[in-house]
């Protein structure tokens, strides 16, 4: 078995980083900046296990809120939650796991 480790892994935000929050509020969605796209992948690089994830509802008008098993083609857990706006739910997403990564909560 190959260990294959990502260079990500032992990135940890400083506090410069936090001007990529602002960054990232304005553009969920699209195309980022070499260092917001370092921390996106440490974020979206956490283990399986109870990660949030977005599921479509209604294609492009509705996502609801799931988490991870972390066990191969074990279902999604679906939370309550439900968003109408693609860029509301990836915000959200991305406070849970700035938090779960660095203990902070960020404001809506």
């Amino acid at each position: 078995m190959v260990d294959i480790h990502d260079a990500t892994d032992n990135y940890r935000p400083t506090p410069d980083d936090r001007r990529l929050i602002e960054e990232f509020r304005k553009n969920p969605i699209g195309h980022h900046s070499p260092d917001l796209q370092r921390l996106l992948n440490r974020l979206r690089g956490a283990p399986m296990a109870d990660k949030f994830c977005l599921v479509v509802v209604k294609a492009n008008r509705e996502w609801q809120l799931a988490k991870t098993s972390g066990v191969r083609g074990k279902p999604l857990k679906m939370l309550e939650q439900r968003f109408t706006s693609m860029a509301d739910a990836e915000w959200y997403v991305f406070r849970q796991r700035w938090k779960a990564l660095t203990g902070e909560s960020l404001r809506d």
